[in-house]
Order: C-alpha cells, then structure tokens, then sequence
C-alpha cells in the first residue's frame, strides 16, 4: 500500500517526465524553421512531401543541402533537372518544373541561407 509520501514522489516523478517530454519535442521541432513565405512557397510546390528543413525525410534535409555550397542558381538547376547521382541513398527527385524560376530563386537563397555562421557575440569595450 503506497502512503501520501509515496504518491507525491510518484506523481512528481510523472510530472518531471511529462514536461521534459514537452520540452525536449518542442526544441525539436522548433530547430530549423523557414519563414513563414518560403513555408508558404515550401508547402504549394509540395516540397515538404519530401524535405524537411533540419532532418532526412525522402530526400535530404535542406540544412545538409546548404553544406553542399551550391549556388542559388544551381539549386535551381537541380531544382528543374535533379541529379541523383548528387545525393546516394536517396530515391531519385522528380523534376519540378512547376516551380517559377522567381519562387525557385527564394527558396534556393533560403536554403543557402541555413550554412551561414550565427553571427558572433559582439564584444563588451
């Protein structure tokens, strides 16, 4: 039979899980997020069907696309006219020609945006 003292250990034990899991799922999910237009841009062209921002889904996550230091205009090269052979142990993209080159563009600067350094701390005179 478990006494008051027991039950509030208990409890406090649950509670302490419970919040560290909330915690832990909302840093997760809030590490990389697009603007809300190029979300907007993201979502239209169904290019969160397969890529999400900061973790492999289908194809690569954009964050390791940014790594790969192509151009704007490469990215929308492969964008257009993907090449697998950039990317082993990925399925093959389909060609998304439906994307407007202007669209491509932001997105292609959005992604090349995430392999820029945080800017440093300013120094205190």
């Amino acid at each position: 039979m478990m006494n008051t003292r027991n039950y509030r250990i208990l409890f406090a034990s649950i509670a302490l899980f419970v919040v560290t899991a909330w915690v832990n799922s909302s840093f997760a999910q809030t590490a990389v997020q697009p603007p809300k237009e190029i979300n907007d841009l993201l979502q239209k062209y169904t290019c969160l069907a397969c890529h999400k921002a900061d973790a492999r889904l289908v194809g690569p996550a954009y964050v390791d696309v940014s790594k790969k230091k192509y151009t704007n205009d490469k990215i929308v090269e492969l964008i257009y006219k993907p090449q697998p052979g950039n990317w082993p142990g990925y399925p093959p993209m389909a060609p998304m020609t439906q994307v407007p080159k202007a669209d491509a563009l932001k997105i292609a600067g959005w992604i090349n945006s995430l392999n820029k350094p945080a800017a440093a701390p300013k120094k205190k005179s």
